[in-house]
């Protein structure tokens, strides 16, 4: 099986960002399929090139990922962290040079589009149709929803031309991953089948951080007698790291507690420079890291900070941080409600705090800076729990299997499959039925032998496409059952129901 993958923020371990499509690839390279990737040559994270010739072919990670996985990196407009025109310009030019990539990959057997930006799923799509392989898009983030939220995205005519190219993407593809369960039911009110969307859900390759030490990173950035409570991730206006600023002036007499802001975006300029005016000197930043030294830094941590905007639609996301804080066996403070605060209380590995509130945030860091003893419960039990549940080999089996299903369902489309579809329901359908017909003459004797009334009974379901049928169905209660008592309620012995 080849996938062919369109992700302009696709990162290496080698690079600062989430490495899940990575580690997904290493996965399927291993099990002996082929992913080839377009990506950026602009780390999406820190806005800098990434090492190396634009759109060639390598193979990052080789020792690790085998032959199997395979990177182009196209040229787009660089600015990615300069407003939402300079990153509006960025999406487009990637959408445009990733197509004229993709069109040179040979022999896909499935295109795998991510969103969002959603620009790069409208080039998947394009590139699966004219290819004619089944598209599968998978959802990060429901965008434009938090786009508006945020208030990133509030021209009217936008918002509207975007639901309807979300609405679209949705009815094209033939499979739709989502990575948090919490975006199934706005997938589900879009109109989007339920069969037709998997769960891969984001996770972490635990085995990463087994041997991680912290100790070093701890004496070159000056942290060895502080509690240190640490934010690794993007600097974006989502993530609210003023919040994260409030909290440490509020601690700004604990000279002992340090907070650690390691990572890069659009607003890590203006977070410094807030720093300074606040002469907040317990904060240190730290610039974005490669994927492979997260473990370490993270070993340097007593306690890992996860924070978004407190706006609704954040409480359906499955942030990567998190379960790498969890696999580090640090706990979690977690500023974020919804199905994430689900995950980190069912591990019992961290503690909640009301988003937006640098009270309640510095006094999460107080708890567990004075009980070492549940600090060491917590960080362990996640630790246990990532392992079991979001280990990313178990994620990435299932992305295989979401695309090799993908791949049994396209057999079937055009007339040709169409046609040779039905032939093999109708073959099933009457040997099923002539393998089955001494067992329902049976059953249809007994019914009869039993209460007085017509073998079959009749009443509308919903089927495929939301249409209703009437299917014939061997009659299970006795006539005049709705008479004899009120709803469904079946008690033991009921009279209601036949032999």
């Amino acid at each position: 099986m080849h996938i062919l993958l369109i992700h302009q923020a696709f990162a290496t371990k080698n690079e600062p960002g989430g490495t899940r499509h990575y580690e997904i690839g290493e996965y399927l390279s291993g099990e002996g399929h082929r992913l080839t990737v377009v990506a950026s040559s602009v780390n999406y994270q820190t806005g800098r090139h990434i090492s190396g010739p634009a759109d060639d072919q390598e193979r990052p990670g080789a020792s690790e990922g085998g032959d199997g996985l395979t990177v182009r990196r196209v040229r787009n407009y660089s600015r990615v962290h300069s407003g939402f025109l300079g990153r509006l310009v960025s999406f487009v030019s990637f959408m445009i040079s990733s197509f004229i990539s993709g069109l040179g990959v040979r022999q896909v057997d499935a295109v795998w589009g991510t969103s969002p930006p959603i620009f790069q799923a409208v080039t998947s799509y394009i590139l699966a149709r004219l290819k004619r392989v089944p598209f599968v898009l998978e959802i990060r983030d429901l965008w434009p929803d938090f786009a508006v939220q945020t208030g990133v995205l509030r021209n009217r005519t936008l918002i509207w031309a975007s639901r309807r190219l979300e609405r679209f993407l949705y009815r094209q593809a033939d499979r739709i991953i989502v990575n948090s369960p919490g975006f199934t039911p706005h997938l589900i009110a879009s109109g989007v089948p339920s069969e037709k969307i998997e769960l891969v859900a984001n996770g972490v390759d635990a085995k990463m951080f087994a041997k991680a030490n912290g100790e070093s990173v701890r004496r070159e950035f000056g942290l060895e007698d502080k509690f240190v409570a640490m934010y690794a991730g993007a600097h974006g206006l989502a993530n609210d790291l003023d919040t994260v600023l409030e909290a440490a002036k509020v601690l700004r007499e604990r000279q002992e507690i340090a907070f650690v802001l390691m990572g890069d975006g659009r607003e890590r300029d203006a977070l410094m420079r807030k720093a300074e005016t606040l002469e907040l000197d317990n904060v240190h930043f730290i610039t974005a890291q490669p994927k492979y030294r997260t473990p370490d830094f993270l070993a340097a941590a007593d306690v890992c900070i996860a924070i978004l905007k407190d706006v609704p639609m954040f409480n359906t996301t499955y942030p990567n941080k998190v379960f790498d804080y969890m696999a580090a066996g640090r706990p979690t403070i977690l500023a974020i409600d919804g199905v994430i605060r689900e995950v980190v209380e069912n591990a019992e590995g961290g503690l909640f705090v009301q988003p937006g509130d640098p009270h309640a945030l510095a006094e999460g860091i107080l708890k567990y800076y004075r009980d070492p003893e549940l600090r060491r419960r917590h960080g362990e039990n996640a630790r246990s729990f990532v392992g079991e549940y979001f280990d990313r080999h178990i994620q990435a089996a299932k992305a295989q299997e979401v695309f090799q299903q993908a791949l049994r369902d396209h057999v079937m489309v055009g007339l040709p499959g169409r046609v040779f579809k039905r032939l093999l329901d109708l073959i099933g359908a009457v040997v099923g039925l002539a393998v089955l017909t001494i067992p329902f003459l049976a059953i249809a004797l007994a019914i009869k032998l039993d209460s007085r009334g017509p073998v079959f009974f009749r009443q509308e379901r919903v089927g495929r496409g939301q249409r209703f049928f009437r299917p014939f169905k061997f009659r299970t209660m006795v006539l005049d059952a709705t008479s004899m008592g009120l709803g469904h309620t079946v008690a033991q012995d009921d009279t209601r129901i036949t032999r």
